[in-house]
């Protein structure tokens, strides 16, 4: 399965948290990048994030936000054996992904430290002893 996030969400993109920017990288993982990787696990299929094509680029905690809330809804290993991410274009992405994000969201999952939300937002899927599970899973802070 492929998603390429310029074509598939949107050529633009934000900072982290949707109380900071549009598109953010909050936004982008619960409308889109949860859905998508339920869907590619659901059908033993590796899921195809595509990088490039964005118009600007992208802010380190967009890409950090969006990848670090799949490694915490759905474990590392299964992050890893589930998603290639690709680019010809900016490769460090790859790099900061796989020495910063994987081990940072990893270690605040088994700590049980929750994503941060900022806007509420529709059931999200989690894996829950290895069963794909629906439901909002935590609500913005007041």
């Amino acid at each position: 399965m492929d998603f390429n996030i310029a074509k598939d969400y949107s050529p633009y993109t934000g900072l982290r948290h949707s109380a900071n920017s549009d598109l953010s990288g909050e936004h982008f993982y619960h409308q889109k990048l949860n859905t998508v990787f339920a869907r590619a696990l659901e059908n033993s299929e590796k899921l195809h994030l595509e990088l490039d094509g964005s118009f600007d680029g992208y802010a380190p905690s967009f890409l950090d936000e969006a990848i670090g809330n799949l490694v915490y809804d759905f474990g590392l290993e299964t992050v890893k054996s589930t998603l290639v991410i690709k680019s010809e274009r900016e490769s460090q992405w790859l790099t900061m992904i796989e020495q910063q994000t994987y081990p940072n969201w990893s270690k605040r999952k088994k700590e049980g430290s929750e994503p941060k939300v900022t806007e509420n937002h529709p059931a999200w899927f989690r894996l829950i002893d290895g069963e794909l599970q629906l439901r909002v899973w935590c609500l913005p802070e007041n």
